[in-house]
């Protein structure tokens, strides 16, 4: 076995016996769990003894840990083989820590940069498989993150009072339904999560604010599924975190300026009745932000919630889920969002949901393609306007119900609804077409045949 260690990795052994024998000293260092000149037994001591910028290449085997990095360096998979880090009992599979595990972080001004992550299965930790705290610049890569947050007590009809997640981090203000899902990203900005495959979790990706803004990062490329209590991808704005993780009571930091661009997010929130959506965008009470998101080019079909979810629940003015873009995401077989749907007859599979109990104002829906569903687009956005426009509604059901406030009753605002595809040539309410529910939505004129760029 060790022979063919050697020929089957000489690259990452001969750079870490290159670098001479004082392990601790060297720029890049290899994990192995087989016995090998140069090399770790564990991820941990070598991250331990790396210094920053270092590379740790990890060898094919089965890493039973929980990896906390602190530092600049890249945690690779060897060639050809995916390392598996199996978190039984632990709190996370790998915990990119920028302070806040020891209490210590300054919202807004993360000082921890520059790590990667690739090539790995995370699976079995009682909450996230990765998670991320109060970092910049962090790659995640071709990772599979599977059968985590295995902490999460569901209620039962002996206990419903049961806490969902035992012993789950101070910092983490509002998980108490998902144990903090795959992924997690919290006080994190510039990163890029591109070609990981999330499934089996509670949640599959989940970005927040506790302790920091949450900005600019892309979420690219990615397969989440089978993730059953909760949205496969979610953006959401917290409570802040207790000191002494924040000090003094700020506002929310904020969920904004991020692109959730061209995943598959397919099956999710179907444990429990309206658990999750394909993509979810929440600012849900007041001083809440989650703002200037794109939602572009996502595949989302047969989640437990609509395609694409975007909700605050309360009736104040001081909640920011403004100038969002849900943009040429393919959409269909997705369920009802009973909060906007408050009825049974209108509880039917729905493609996207706005719940807007305060303004929503700014938000861009468009050049989306939306089949298999009852109703494509449901809406109540009180005291602002809704642009709905280039889309393709094709379900034949609902193209667009604009409904009442749920909790005060009052009419929905506007939505322009110009230059859709109803899916026939003659327009919203023909034979063949798909139609409009409610008032206020302008649907004229129309498109005769889907827009070219959907069509193609």
């Amino acid at each position: 076995m060790a022979r063919f260690l050697y020929a089957f990795f000489p690259l990452a052994i001969a750079a870490v016996i290159g670098a001479g024998a004082d392990r601790a000293s060297a720029a890049n260092l290899c994990v192995s769990q087989v016995s090998l000149p140069g090399c770790y037994g564990t991820i941990g001591a070598a991250v331990a003894a790396a210094t920053p910028g270092a590379t740790i290449v990890v060898l094919q085997g089965v890493y039973r840990e929980d990896v906390h990095i602190t530092q600049p360096l890249s945690l690779v998979a060897a060639a050809h083989t995916q390392p598996v880090i199996n978190a039984t009992g632990l709190p996370n599979g790998i915990f990119i820590d920028g302070g806040v595990g020891i209490g210590v972080v300054t919202p807004g001004t993360n000082t921890l940069a520059q790590v990667t992550v690739t090539g790995f299965t995370i699976e079995n930790a009682n909450f996230e498989g990765i998670l991320v705290a109060n970092a910049s610049f962090v790659t995640l890569q071709q990772n599979n993150v599977t059968k985590n947050d295995m902490g999460l007590q569901l209620p039962t009809a002996e206990n419903s009072n049961t806490e969902a997640c035992p012993g789950m981090p101070t910092f983490e203000t509002n998980e108490g339904d998902d144990c903090g899902e795959g992924i997690h990203l919290i006080a994190v900005d510039h990163a890029t999560v591109i070609g990981n495959n999330s499934y089996g979790n509670s949640g599959g990706m989940l970005l927040t604010d506790e302790t920091g803004p949450t900005h600019d990062n892309l979420i690219e490329g990615n397969t989440v599924e089978d993730n059953a209590y909760d949205c496969g991808i979610t953006l959401a704005s917290h409570p802040v975190a207790p000191t002494p993780f924040v000090t003094g009571s700020p506002p929310p930091f904020g969920v904004y300026s991020n692109t959730i661009a061209g995943n598959i997010s397919h099956h999710n929130g179907t444990g429990l009745p309206g658990a999750g959506a394909g993509v979810g965008l929440f600012a849900p009470g007041p001083l809440n932000q989650t703002y200037g998101n794109v939602v572009s080019g996502n595949t989302l079909t047969d989640n437990g919630l609509p395609g694409v979810a975007i909700h605050n629940h309360a009736p104040t003015n001081n909640i920011n889920l403004s100038n969002n873009v849900v943009i040429g995401n393919y959409i269909a077989g997705n369920g009802p969002d009973g909060g906007v749907e408050t009825t049974s007859d209108q509880q039917v599979p729905t493609g996207i949901s706005v719940l807007g109990v305060s303004p929503i104002t700014g938000l861009i829906i468009t050049q989306n393609w939306i089949e298999q569903e009852s109703t494509d687009i449901v809406i109540t956005n009180f005291g602002a306007s809704t642009d709905v426009s280039l889309n393709a509604l094709t379900g034949n059901g609902n193209g667009i119900a604009n409904l009442p406030n749920p909790i005060t009753m009052s009419l929905p605002g506007l939505v322009f609804a110009a230059e859709n595809w109803w899916g026939c040539q003659g327009g919203p309410g023909t034979t063949g077409c798909s139609s409009v529910s409610g008032p206020d939505v302008v649907s004229t004129p129309f498109l005769p045949q889907p827009p070219q760029a959907l069509a193609e």
